[in-house]
């Protein structure tokens, strides 16, 4: 039975939570929050302790941390957990600051623990049929990727004055799909973005709508759109064409009737929130982590991936600055 202490009781660790008293081979311990309410709460639905972050990093009896905190916190927590021996599970990003993540990729590598970064999306039903049907070569080579993800609604400007900005907060989601699907990184970085859903947002100095352009080295193209708002619900689309055929994961609807009459036809509107669209996955994603704990195998989704995801975000704030397209290697060299 793997032995969890869960570092945060916000939201998105109420659905970790939720995932890892499901699994029959893992039980939460413990779980800490600088909210000492929150952490209350969530250990009284869920039935563990509320403990200190240094007690539960510090319990050799736990055997795994996952990380639910506030961003600029991982990467010390990171640190901490594997210097004290334990697998690790963190929401992305690693860190606002590349230099910051590069510092704790190279911590880790010291303590030789495994850190595996939750961009559950990977394991999305739809998004992984995609991945496996481009493996299974049902559509020869990939040649254009496009990306569609669009929020119901933007979260509060004072969110946005600590996410770190759309690039590193919202699209290095898609960022690492396009790396999961594509199987590699890009060449080049191209961004364009403006604030026109929320003025506040701009005067916060960040954007709400933006599209960026990734180039090849063999010529491949892709394109991720992303934007705060999005009235008719949560829509979350990808469409691969190839050299032979054309893949597409289609938004989940909030059901699945069609309605035909002499007025026209109309259906279902997208899930309006992202745990409705995304609970299974985040579901899998706890399972895969399990799974690579149990046989001591290599984590789906690894720390590198995480900063990878966090160089190509800094690459499109910087073409965003510049007005053009910036190398992923001007960015992060080793990557490229």
């Amino acid at each position: 039975m793997l032995k969890v202490g869960l570092l945060g009781a916000g939201r998105i660790a109420t659905v970790h939570a939720k995932a890892i008293t499901a699994h029959r081979k893992s039980t939460l311990v413990a779980v800490s929050d600088m909210i000492a309410e929150n952490a209350k709460q969530l250990a009284a639905n869920f039935g563990c302790e509320v403990r200190t972050t240094d007690e539960i990093i510090d319990d050799p009896t736990i055997d795994a941390v996952l990380i639910a905190t506030s961003t600029d916190t991982h990467s010390d927590l990171i640190e901490r957990a594997t210097a004290a021996g334990k697998a690790v599970l963190c929401e992305k990003p690693v860190d606002l600051s590349l230099e910051r993540a590069r510092a704790c990729q190279a911590a880790v590598a010291q303590s030789g623990r495994p850190v595996m970064i939750g961009f559950n999306r990977r394991f999305d039903p739809n998004f992984s049929a995609v991945k496996a049907a481009l493996a299974g070569g049902e559509i020869g080579k990939a040649e254009l990727l496009s990306i569609t993800s669009f929020d119901p609604s933007p979260p509060p400007v004072s969110y946005i004055k600590v996410s770190g900005g759309l690039f590193r907060d919202m699209m290095i989601h898609d960022f690492d799909m396009a790396n999961f699907i594509m199987g590699e990184t890009p060449v080049s970085i191209s961004a364009v973005g403006s604030s026109i859903v929320d003025p506040e947002i701009g005067i916060a100095g960040d954007v709400d709508t933006a599209v960026v352009t990734m180039t090849y080295a063999d010529g491949k193209i892709a394109v991720i759109k992303n934007s705060r708002r999005a009235v008719y619900g949560y829509d979350q689309r990808l469409e691969l064409l190839g050299s032979e055929g054309l893949l597409q994961a289609q938004n989940m609807l909030e059901n699945t009737m069609v309605k035909s009459t002499v007025a026209g036809v109309t259906g279902a509107k997208p899930t309006y929130f992202f745990l409705e669209r995304y609970m299974p996955a985040y579901e899998a994603e706890w399972i895969a982590f399990v799974e690579a704990v149990e046989t001591k195998s290599t984590f789906p989704v690894t720390l590198e991936d995480g900063v990878t995801a966090l160089a190509m975000a800094e690459a499109a704030n910087r073409s965003l600055e510049l007005g053009r397209a910036v190398l992923l290697e001007e960015v992060a060299p080793v990557l490229a």
